[in-house]
């Protein structure tokens, strides 16, 4: 496909197809716990089935710094391709599994390989993008991760009218070949031009590994960042591993109806959010620089009553009411971050900076996952789930106070 101005749009559905896969067959497993517990012994306990969910989030946490760093100095292109081709094989062979033991080590290569998609494919739609479409794309490839979880929540109605190991092939083979066609039409851009490469050779003139993280050490604004999108992360997270099982608890409804009716309630609202949120991102930017961050800080805002009422709601109105503004305004949130980050860090290391974001946010994300399936058995996930709500509000006041970027891309002096 010949480089051309309507590529950075052929680029971000090209990566949507990606984003959709990689989070559908993450998704899945969450949902599909009752049918698999009936071959595999273990999953019948919700800690257990915590630890399942929790190692996955622990090696991508700690691959997610190492691939941000990879993306920054090598081929994205390659690296994209690579890592759709090894979790899609990932989910194939967990098809096959037959013991617990096999689960939880396939979901730890699936976290190494999964690892490598994001900053790569972010940096590379933030490279192909100038500010006036850059939230946009952000978001629009960020509806794919949605509509990814979305029909990640139907692995338990496919299971139920065929089997789960059927569901894993089946979408293990669907990635594996899209893998192929990535490798015809993927392209990638140098950092330093607008020249388009599609070698497997690492790029030239990138950061030198300890030069790119001391710059981001360095930088007391990506601390900021970090932090807030580190807490932010813990209903994030939350809501894609256990809002299933709340939805089922509090509605009294079995996984087959509570796993659809929750993740489709999320994903659809959030695909509303990331768009309307890229859209208001971008041109709000462009009467005053902070509009991004006021855009971002607009939809955590929204997430904070949305946590009380998914917590305490019993009804449907309450629960799915709060489930649609939870993904309105973490719509808002997600399609801001990586536009956020470059205003405030060079282009040589945005892959690097949202790699350690996204291993601090996965870590928060392994502990809270843990913590609800104790929670879980426990039975007091609902009031957990609420109290999220004061740490986000901490994150917000942070946002808030400390973000003033000066430019809508960050140049260094």
């Amino acid at each position: 496909m010949k480089y051309s101005k309507s590529y950075p749009w052929v680029l971000v559905g090209l990566l949507w197809v990606v984003a959709l896969l990689n989070y559908m067959d993450r998704q899945m497993l969450s949902v599909m716990k009752p049918a698999m517990q009936l071959n595999i012994a273990e999953l019948r306990s919700a800690t257990n089935f915590g630890y399942l969910m929790a190692i996955f989030l622990w090696i991508y946490g700690l691959m997610s710094p190492v691939s941000g760093i990879i993306a920054d100095r090598f081929n994205r292109k390659w690296l994209i391709v690579y890592s759709l081709f090894v979790w899609s094989g990932v989910t194939f062979a967990m098809g096959y599994a037959t013991t617990f033991n096999q689960i939880y080590w396939l979901r730890a290569i699936m976290g190494i390989s999964e690892a490598l998609y994001i900053p790569a494919g972010l940096s590379l739609i933030a490279d192909f993008h100038t500010a006036k479409t850059r939230s946009l794309a952000i978001g629009v490839h960020m509806t794919g991760l949605y509509v990814g979880q979305a029909l990640g929540g139907f692995g338990a109605t496919a299971a139920a009218a065929f089997s789960w190991q059927t569901t894993f092939q089946s979408f293990g083979v669907v990635g594996m070949a899209y893998s192929l066609v990535l490798i015809f039409f993927l392209k990638e851009k140098e950092k330093s031009a607008d020249t388009v490469i599609t070698t497997a050779h690492p790029l030239p003139a990138k950061a030198t590994l300890f030069k790119g993280i001391a710059a981001l050490l360095s930088n007391k604004a990506f601390w900021v960042i970090l932090f807030y999108f580190a807490v932010s992360s813990l209903p994030g997270w939350a809501t894609k591993n256990w809002l299933p099982t709340l939805f089922a608890q509090n509605l009294n409804i079995p996984m087959a109806q509570a796993g659809p009716l929750s993740t489709v309630t999320i994903a659809a609202s959030s695909f509303l959010g990331v768009i309307f949120g890229g859209i208001l991102s971008d041109k709000w930017v462009q009467k005053n620089k902070r509009g991004r961050v006021f855009t971002s800080a607009i939809g955590l805002a929204l997430t904070i009553p949305s946590l009380l009422l998914l917590g305490f709601g019993h009804s449907l109105f309450n629960v799915v009411g709060a489930g649609v503004c939870f993904g309105l305004g973490f719509g808002l949130f997600d399609a801001n971050n990586m536009p956020i980050l470059c205003q405030f860090v060079s282009a040589k290391y945005r892959a690097t900076a949202y790699g350690i974001m996204n291993m601090t946010g996965v870590f928060f994300g392994a502990f809270i996952t843990d913590m609800l399936g104790k929670s879980s058995d426990a039975g007091h996930l609902g009031a957990d789930f609420a109290m999220l709500a004061g740490v986000v509000l901490i994150a917000l006041i942070m946002q808030l106070y400390f973000l003033k970027p000066i430019s809508d891309e960050y140049v260094e002096a």
